[in-house]
């Protein structure tokens, strides 16, 4: 049986995940049409996108980048519509003739375009954590009232959306526990009194995966392991207290299930994330993604180790923010995309950013948010309270 076109908007196509989502649909040209792509600034790598896939629209955030793209793609001749703007951004998200939105921006500015593409009922394939971790229950909602098929895309979150039955309302009764694994990082094993004086680069060099920058300090942080602890508390339905997290530096075994029975069920794979992807566009069937397979008769062994909460402090405020009131999620994401970016331009240390979310929390005015444009202000009055913190650091 001969499955239907899906036809694919790509929110975030020129950043990791983006590409690699286009690499997997270019493997599958009979199942995938490209639709539309999204980008911020980066005009050459998506005029090639352009040349390649040949997307009825190509949407620039950045409105010089749009115009310089524009005039790109025409002097190409090729045949992609050029927009720009968070409002273009949206438009194709929710686009009658997209079917599937792998939403893949980095950061809150995530946000409207996943909201958008839930009312709408699309498959929305959610590489975005920010959608869950500012959107919360308002996200939620969305994508209930749309109709929308939610498909998580971190390999984490895959991972266990793979180990779970498949009958969600069972998953209360007979799932004890869900447990993310955490590679630990670039700074695994450094003295934590070091912490202080790392660097950007250093800490953008993740020793398994190939990731931004942004998302590589939150690694190097565990703060990314903080906002999939959130991520998977709205995913999944599961109270805080039923999240752990374990420290696996091999990568291999991505997330697991602990069942009442005491059994666990885990996903092994390569660390490539072209093998969630691949399961978000193929659901519920599976295709090939172009990663290398495990071989257990090379394989070396897989270890794990608890949290040390000296080197990763941040990964407690996952729980604390979500015990808390509603939006503290939010503020915390908001303070935490502060405090990396001032990292990134070395106006603070790699040991602050945790001070400076700490800060902010403890600073700001928390109110519970019920529209996009709620969460929004909460977002823009936890950044201003996080710079002002800045100059406190400094």
């Amino acid at each position: 049986m001969t499955s239907p076109m899906i036809r694919l908007t790509v929110l975030g196509s020129t950043g990791s995940v983006g590409t690699n989502t286009l690499d997997v649909a270019a493997r599958h040209p009979e199942r995938f049409k490209v639709f539309a792509l999204t980008a911020a600034r980066q005009v050459d790598l998506m005029l090639k996108q352009c040349a390649q896939f040949k997307p009825e629209f190509a949407v620039m955030a950045d409105e010089a980048a749009g115009r310089e793209l524009a005039q790109k793609v025409k002097a190409n001749g090729l045949p992609s519509k050029v927009l720009c703007g968070a409002d273009a951004i949206q438009n194709v998200a929710c686009h009658e003739n997209t079917d599937a939105v792998m939403a893949a921006i980095v950061g809150a500015a995530g946000l409207g375009p996943c909201l958008a593409a839930a009312r709408a009922g699309k498959r929305l394939l959610l590489a975005n954590k920010e959608a869950l971790v500012v959107g919360a229950d308002v996200f939620m909602e969305a994508v209930k009232a749309g109709g929308a098929r939610l498909l998580p895309i971190d390999s984490e979150h895959s991972a266990i959306f793979q180990s779970l039955p498949e009958d969600s309302s069972s998953w209360d009764a007979r799932v004890e526990k869900i447990i993310l694994t955490a590679s630990g990082g670039p700074f695994r094993t450094l003295d934590p009194a070091r912490l202080r004086d790392v660097t950007p680069e250093q800490a953008c060099a993740h020793p398994n995966w190939v990731m931004g920058r942004k998302i590589s300090v939150d690694s190097a942080t565990m703060m990314n392991k903080a906002l999939e602890v959130i991520e998977a508390r709205y995913l999944f339905g599961l109270q805080p207290e039923r999240i752990e997290v374990v420290v696996h530096p091999q990568s291999i075994i991505h997330s697991m299930v602990q069942y009442r029975d005491a059994s666990i069920v885990a996903q092994l794979g390569t660390p490539d994330m072209r093998v969630p992807i691949a399961y978000g566009l193929g659901w519920p069937d599976r295709m090939e993604s172009g990663a290398s397979t495990l071989n257990f008769a090379t394989l070396s062994a897989m270890t794990f180790e608890p949290l040390d909460p000296v080197r990763f402090p941040g990964l407690q405020l996952a729980w604390d923010s979500l015990r808390a009131e509603p939006g503290t999620t939010a503020v915390l994401n908001a303070a935490n995309e502060v405090g990396v970016a001032a990292f990134l331009d070395k106006q603070i240390r790699f040991d602050q950013i945790h001070q400076l979310n700490l800060a902010t929390l403890e600073t700001a005015t928390i109110s519970k948010p019920s529209t996009l444009e709620d969460l929004l202000a909460l977002d823009a009055a936890a950044r201003a309270t996080a710079q002002a913190q800045i100059k406190r650091l400094i």
